[in-house]
């Protein structure tokens, strides 16, 4: 009966991919993942085909600094009704094709867009995309929390990763097959046509249910309350106050009244869960490069391969947060990611073997997809869903600045140092997450909610 019952379990654990909600994700993730490269490396192919020296390419690079400040204007998605789609659609799915008509018209203009004529049109273009992108990414953020259970999240991280890497492939790979076979105006033509997946998963799928809680009403009041007090203020900055109160105060101050001091500790974990992966990445291509491995080589086992294994990872990470729970395999992700770095240091003195690449990657890859979809699950429930869109906006951001800032530096300690040391210390920067985590499970189990089905804020 109990091996039944396990059986069971994992049969459920597994077909939670079948869930309409988790399908949704896949096509969603398809949408958010197409814009990325089209901005980035293959915009950067193709100015520089057309003979624009680096230093610019350089400079368009500038472009995706709109990704790591969209929780600037994530309260304004969180509270602010769009008129005519949010009736028609809902405040979450009228966001979320608002960017992606943003994202359509951007890739549209710079199709028909010359680059040898002039740099600044495509420069105008591609900020549209990148900020069209980086709402409808706070947006399906929202949307993706505000759907289903707790229980279910890691589902629907891993199948928005499964289709942000699908689309990452095929914004760069198919656009450059497209731009070899064909011009670049019909790559660029046609990925924005692609766009049309997501915009019809937005059609098709219902807006999620979310509750407006005592707690966000009282924060409206307080609002009005604070333009009640000051008649003598003008009114746009009486206006102006009362919204920062509710729409970004309040989104802090919530979170810090459900954890109280605690709350420093969940953020710590935030801040340093992906500081080893990230921090270690600036000297992998370069690690690779100095043993002496080919760029066919890195490109289809650091590329193909290891983009297999990531979608391998992220579907695992689903089904064990099915399975387990959120903190089990969240405390199995941070020891792996961690332990996997020491691979790296391994590799660096196995000689520019072809089977120590392909080991280390196939762990790196396969460990990474595990923790980034339980990660991305724990993060969503955090949220309070009266401010879903600005809560996890700050979180995500939080999530990878730290890291960010410290791979600046990997160079510095390889030149000073060697690959070894580097790698073996940027393993160790995962220990406070792991340390973290057993403290927020003990937290949890003394208070006997670990794992609830059910956030504070609910659904």
């Amino acid at each position: 009966m109990e091996q039944t019952t396990r059986s069971g379990r994992w049969r459920e654990a597994i077909t939670v991919y079948r869930r309409p909600s988790v399908l949704a994700m896949l096509f969603l993730g398809f949408s958010a993942g197409l814009p990325f490269m089209l901005v980035f490396a293959t915009l950067s192919a193709w100015l520089r085909e057309m003979d624009v020296s680096r230093s610019a390419i350089g400079f368009f690079s500038w472009v995706g600094i709109t990704y790591s400040i969209k929780f600037i204007w994530s309260p304004v998605i969180d509270r602010v009704p769009l008129p005519a789609l949010t009736r028609y659609l809902g405040r979450r799915r009228a966001w979320i094709l608002l960017g992606q008509l943003g994202i359509a018209t951007g890739l549209t203009g710079m199709a028909f867009a010359d680059p040898a004529a002039g740099l600044l049109p495509v420069a105008l273009l591609a900020l549209l995309v990148a900020f069209s992108s980086a709402t409808q990414d706070v947006a399906i953020d929202a949307f993706r929390i505000e759907c289903d259970i707790d229980r279910f999240q890691g589902a629907l991280a891993a199948a928005y990763q499964l289709g942000y890497r699908v689309a990452i492939l095929a914004s760069y790979t198919g656009a450059l097959y497209l731009a070899d076979l064909l011009n670049w105006r019909a790559a660029y033509l046609t990925m924005a046509a692609l766009m049309g997946i997501g915009m019809l998963t937005v059609l098709l799928r219902p807006e999620p249910v979310r509750e407006i809680d005592r707690l966000r009403r009282g924060d409206d009041a307080h609002a009005r309350a604070f333009i009640a007090r000051h008649p003598q203020m003008p009114g746009w900055l009486r206006q102006t106050i009362a919204w920062l109160l509710s729409a970004v105060v309040a989104p802090v101050r919530e979170f810090f009244s459900r954890f109280g001091r605690f709350a420093l500790v969940m953020l710590a974990l935030v801040a340093s869960f992906r500081i080893t992966d990230i921090a270690m990445a600036s000297m992998a291509n370069p690690l690779y490069i100095d043993l002496g491995y080919s760029k066919a080589v890195i490109a289809n086992v650091s590329g193909a391969w290891g983009l297999g294994m990531t979608i391998v990872g992220a579907l695992l990470g689903g089904s064990l947060t099915a399975r387990f729970g959120i903190m089990r395999p969240l405390l199995g992700g941070a020891c792996l990611a961690a332990v996997t770095n020491l691979l790296f240091a391994w590799m660096a003195g196995q000689g520019g073997a072809t089977s120590a690449l392909v080991l280390t990657i196939s762990a790196d890859n396969l460990s990474g997809g595990i923790a980034g979809s339980v990660f991305i699950a724990w993060l969503s429930s955090l949220t309070n869903t009266s401010y879903t869109a600005t809560q996890y906006a700050l979180f995500s951001s939080l999530m990878t600045l730290p890291g960010k800032f410290l791979s600046g530096f990997g160079g510095m300690v390889v030149d000073a140092i060697n690959y070894p040391t580097f790698f073996v210390i940027s393993a160790l920067m995962g220990l406070p997450a792991v340390g973290l985590i057993v403290i927020i499970m003990r937290r949890e189990s003394a208070r006997g909610t670990l794992d609830a089905v059910t956030r504070d804020g609910g659904k």
